[in-house]
């Protein structure tokens, strides 16, 4: 039983491997492509592939449920087709054996996934975006429109060009205004480090704005009070997607202590956390076709099968996740329907394949 069990897994594992291979492959094309529109400057061609290099493992990461789905139908469909499940089955394999065997590889992936989006990818994309940043839009000018990041705490208005780990960033601009929505104060600085007492402005420049008159001053270091930590950056300068679990649900804490949305981080949160859940509804669901209507089916349409459904449950997430930050449900909801479906069909079709 044991080597029956190493060979089912062995033959899952190969062919989840080989199409997330294929899929991460295909996905790296498209991302060299979209990267030549961003060559300037500093950065070249060369750059932008190690740009690209770093951001594999969240890519890895984002096709693992694809890649499962798929895996699982053409390994488990190609042992269908030879009639090696029938012999199984007629050795006295149960159906719910089968299952167990093919989703233990499964469980690996999901381990590495969950290790790859707490501890890698958010490291990796960080330091990705703050190089890429640095070299295409430099560190000499103050406010440049077409990149960089926004933030608001309270009645203040901060944009940053570039924010590298470790708590250096370039380009700082802050705009303060009074309750009014009147522009008080407006600040330009070259960098910006955290110190051990706070953050430290370097070649600043700075504009106060009354009623009648403005004023400048300029300033070889100038000390910037604000709450934003290194960490708290980190998370900013990540889409909600790109950031880990605990991040997510750190950086939604600190948006709902300023009082801002947090719904998108939220939403985010639960997808994080429920990944795992997604990952193996797929898998059950793979499986009951193959023991069920695909059982005698080709490669080719298996595979067909497989993109369409992944895509299918990909464009109901997509879809529900926002519409609960419109109508005001729970995103937990959003993320689960569609999981729960998958999952209670995959097992009513495995039941009638019994």
């Amino acid at each position: 039983m044991n080597r029956l069990s190493s060979y089912i897994g062995n033959s899952v594992l190969a062919a989840i491997l080989i199409v997330l291979l294929l899929v991460v492959g295909l996905d790296i094309v498209t991302a060299i492509i979209d990267q030549l529109g961003d060559l300037r400057g500093a950065y070249t061609f060369s750059q932008s592939l190690i740009y690209i290099g770093l951001t594999i493992p969240g890519r890895i990461h984002e096709y693992i449920p694809l890649a499962a789905l798929v895996g699982c139908l053409l390994a488990m469909g190609m042992l269908a087709s030879s009639s090696e499940i029938t012999v199984m089955r007629a050795s006295g394999v149960s159906l719910s054996r089968l299952v167990w065997m093919a989703s233990k590889p499964v469980l690996w992936l999901i381990i590495l996934s969950a290790l790859i989006s707490e501890y890698v990818s958010p490291y990796t994309d960080q330091w990705a975006k703050s190089h890429k940043d640095y070299l295409v839009w430099g560190s000499d000018r103050s406010l440049v429109s077409g990149g960089g990041l926004w933030h608001r705490e309270g009645d203040t208005f901060m944009h940053f060009n570039v924010v590298q780990p470790g708590g250096v960033l370039y380009g700082v601009t802050t705009f303060e205004f009074n309750p009014k929505g009147e522009l008080q104060t407006a600040t330009f600085a070259n960098r910006a480090s955290y110190q051990p007492d706070g953050w430290l402005m370097e070649g600043a420049s700075r504009s106060e704005f009354n009623v009648t008159s403005m004023s400048s001053s300029e300033f070889t270091t100038l000390d910037w009070g604000t709450r934003l930590t290194p960490k708290l950056l980190g998370y900013l300068s990540l889409t909600a997607e790109e950031l880990s679990p605990t991040g997510l649900y750190d950086y939604a804490s600190y948006l709902d202590k300023q009082e801002l949305d947090s719904g998108a981080y939220r939403l985010a949160f639960w997808q994080k956390c429920l990944h795992p859940f997604a990952v193996l509804s797929l898998v059950l669901i793979a499986l009951s076709f193959v023991f069920g209507p695909l059982r005698s089916s080709t490669m080719g349409y298996r595979v067909f099968v497989g993109v369409v459904v992944g895509i299918a449950f990909q464009f109901a997430q997509n879809l529900l996740g926002p519409s609960s930050l419109i109508y005001g449900f729970q995103p937990l909801y959003a993320v689960l329907l569609p999981i729960v479906v998958c999952a209670l069909t995959g097992s009513i079709l495995l039941y009638r394949a019994r």
